[in-house]
This record gives structure tokens, C-alpha cells and sequence, in this order.
């Protein structure tokens, strides 16, 4: 048996798996399905067998990969980069966004650290909305999953295999680390992060710049580093201040 199981998948996956590649003398491959309507701005690549909806809009220098799918009535800004995806109706990509890279895995190999291969896709939703920069990893051995009409502001990080739900906002600075699961209508505060394997319920609110270490029940909000709930936060900032002041003013009559 391996002494480090991870390491032997990893190093089996690195020479079986051959993704496809664009290799051809094209911008458009000669086997991509584009549905009437679709507008391509200058520049614009779209790989092997990827199929873009009716309607859809792609901005300048955005490359699309082999194999992606895209809904209908899209909108994709310039120099986007996509991959290892499916796409619903009416989404909206801003410049700049990755979508479909490889998620961050590694172990210890041999002889040294070696990248665990991601080969799961990222699933988008109809109506999504992400902004520019935005990073969202593929899966590992699962999807990453962005559930109906969630909106991503910008410079927001999704890590492989999260699953968020619909209706959820996040502000700018997220980061979403690994396997977190996000139930429907949750809502995030600027600069919040979320450590991996984390559950966070339907509707739960997240303070901006909170730090969560653990699940977040439905309904309730948190803030703080490490998160808490919001009232129990509150009221230990609230005595900490207090407390600091007590000590100012023993030190002036001292």
C-alpha cells in the first residue's frame, strides 16, 4: 500500500490525462457551433468542439476553450479566459475573469512537491453575474457549482469544488477557499474569506473582512475574525473597549 495515496493519483493523473488543445491555425476551430447571432469582437479564440448560444456577445482577445459550452444571451467582456465549463442563459462576464484554471492542489511527491491534476469543470447557472478579475477554479474530482442568479462583484476568488447556491451576493475580496457549500440567498461582505470544507446555510449573512473557520447555520448572521455570531461579537468588541479604556485611565491617575 502507498505511504502517501494522494501522491500516486496525482503522478497516474499527470500521464494519463491529456486535456484537448486549440492547436489548430484558426482563431475559430473548424469544428466550435456558434447559433446565429452570436457576436465575436476581434481577437476572440474559441477551441474544439465549443458551442456558443444565440445572442451571445464575446469581447475582444477572450479565448474560449475546447469543449466549453455557452448559453444564449450572454455577455463576455474582453480578455476573458474560459475553460473546462458550462455556461447557462443570460449570463454576464466581466474583463478580465478566469474561469475554468486549475484549482490549487499539491502533495508531496518523490522528489518534492508535485501538482495534483483538477480535473472537474465549472458549472455557471443561468443569470449569473461575475465581474472583472474575478478567479473561479475547476473542480478536483468534482464541480464547482454557481447555482441561478448569484452576482459576484470583482476581484472575487471561488477555490475547486464549492458549490454556491442561487440568489447569493458576494462583494469584492471574497475568497471562497476549497469544498465550501453555500446554501441559497447568502450574502457576503467585502474582504470576508471562508476557510475550506466549510457549510454556510441558506440565507446566512457574512460581515465584511469576517474570517468563518466553521458552518454557519441558516438565517443567522456572523462577523469578526474568527467569526461569531453577530450579537456575540458586538458585545465582546463592545467590552474589550470598555476595558481598554479602564486601563487608559488607571494609567493617567498612576
Amino acid at each position: 500500500m502507498a505511504q502517501n495515496p494522494q501522491a500516486v493519483y496525482a503522478m497516474a493523473a499527470l500521464m494519463l490525462h491529456r486535456p484537448r488543445q486549440h492547436n489548430g491555425q484558426t482563431a475559430i476551430s473548424a469544428d466550435a457551433r456558434l447559433e446565429d447571432g452570436v457576436d465575436l469582437s476581434p481577437g476572440v479564440v474559441i477551441g474544439p468542439g465549443a458551442h456558443v448560444g444565440r445572442g451571445t456577445r464575446i469581447g475582444a482577445n477572450t479565448v474560449i476553450g475546447p469543449g466549453v459550452a455557452i448559453g444564449r444571451d450572454c455577455r463576455i467582456g474582453s480578455n476573458v479566459s474560459i475553460s473546462f465549463a458550462l455556461i447557462g442563459d443570460r449570463v454576464m462576464i466581466y474583463s478580465n475573469t478566469a474561469i475554468g484554471e486549475a484549482g490549487f492542489g499539491a502533495t508531496l511527491g518523490p522528489k518534492g512537491i508535485i501538482d495534483i491534476p483538477q480535473l472537474g469543470r465549472v458549472l455557471i447557472q443561468d443569470g449569473v453575474t461575475l465581474g472583472a478579475n474575478v478567479a473561479v477554479d475547476r473542480g478536483a474530482y468534482d464541480d464547482t457549482t454557481i447555482g441561478e442568479n448569484t452576482k459576484i462583484d470583482n476581484l472575487v476568488h471561488i477555490g475547486h469544488n464549492v458549490r454556491i447556491g442561487r440568489n447569493c451576493v458576494l462583494a469584492a475580496f471574497v475568497g471562497i477557499s476549497g469544498s465550501v457549500t453555500i446554501g441559497d440567498g447568502a450574502r457576503f461582505g467585502g474582504r470576508a474569506g471562508i476557510a475550506d470544507h466549510v457549510t454556510i446555510g441558506d440565507g446566512a449573512q457574512i460581515g465584511g473582512a469576517a474570517g468563518v473557520l466553521k458552518d454557519i447555520p441558516a438565517g443567522e448572521i456572523w462577523s469578526g475574525y474568527p467569526a461569531q455570531p453577530l450579537r456575540k461579537w458586538l458585545r465582546e468588541v463592545n467590552w474589550l473597549s470598555k476595558a481598554a479604556a479602564r486601563s487608559r485611565s488607571g494609567g493617567e491617575h498612576d
